[in-house]
């Protein structure tokens, strides 16, 4: 059995090699050695593959220290009980955190600031569920008992706090599904700096709402035309001609 249990983690260890070789443009060309020895993503992934490998056999008090060694080294947090498919590759990975009931399918990329967490005290399973070929930006939070479909993608800074369909791209906070050009998100190479923004894409709407009406009372005869001044100078002038200064918050 240990001999198993040897060669599974080692075949899990050269995957998550291989993963970050295919998926972290700094490591192209990088020798699968230098990787192993470099990168912190891969020293925490490590690591938890054999805290995870102690703990299901029932070596007590070790896989807590192992994780907590990797945490102080990597400043990546993942309990030993968290269950991580094959392929599996953290970006950076300064402040991700996976909770103990989190469980991740196979070929799953995250990115620092990345958390798996809970939500208040319950028991039981209340950490996210993640799907197979899920990539999930800088700084998003998943929290609670949710599932992320496979395929989907969670944009930077997202907070998630529901079920996310398979091959959708989720944004904002709280985290909601949209497309991105039309077309079905897949891989782990997603434009984080060109997703949607629904709430300026609603605020442009607003606005150019409001301009329509402002056109059409004008000519009605009811308010004459808006001003074309920017905000800022309108505001500007309104405190010159309050005969206030300038604010101290700055702008």
């Amino acid at each position: 059995m240990a001999v198993q249990l040897v060669r599974r983690v080692s075949s899990e260890i050269r995957r998550d090699v291989q993963a970050a070789q295919e998926r972290d443009p700094a490591a192209k060309g990088a020798s699968q050695a230098l990787v192993l020895l470099t990168w912190p993503g891969v020293h925490a992934v490590l690591a938890h593959r054999v805290a995870h490998a102690l703990r299901a056999v029932g070596v007590p008090a070790l896989p807590q220290i192992l994780a907590f060694l990797a945490r102080s080294r990597t400043g990546i947090e993942i309990h030993p009980a968290a269950q991580i498919g094959q392929g599996f590759f953290i970006d950076h990975g300064s402040g991700v955190v996976i909770g103990e009931t989190a469980e991740i399918g196979d070929n799953v990329t995250i990115y620092q600031g990345v958390t798996l967490g809970g939500t208040g005290f319950q028991t039981g399973k209340r950490h996210p569920t993640v799907g197979s070929n899920v990539v999930i930006g800088s700084g998003a939070k998943l929290l609670g008992p949710i599932t992320v479909g496979d395929g989907a993608k969670i944009g930077a800074n997202t907070v998630v706090i529901h079920d996310v369909p398979a091959n959708s791209t989720v944004v904002g906070n709280p985290g909601h599904p949209v497309r991105v050009e039309g077309k079905r998100p897949t891989g782990p190479d997603a434009d984080w700096a060109h997703l949607p923004d629904p709430v300026a894409d609603a605020m442009d709407a607003l606005s150019a709402r409001i301009a329509q009406l402002e056109r059409q009372i004008e000519e009605l005869g009811g308010l004459p035309a808006p001003s074309s001044e920017p905000a800022s100078v309108a505001r500007a002038n309104l405190r010159a001609s309050r005969g206030g200064g300038p604010s101290p918050a700055g702008g």
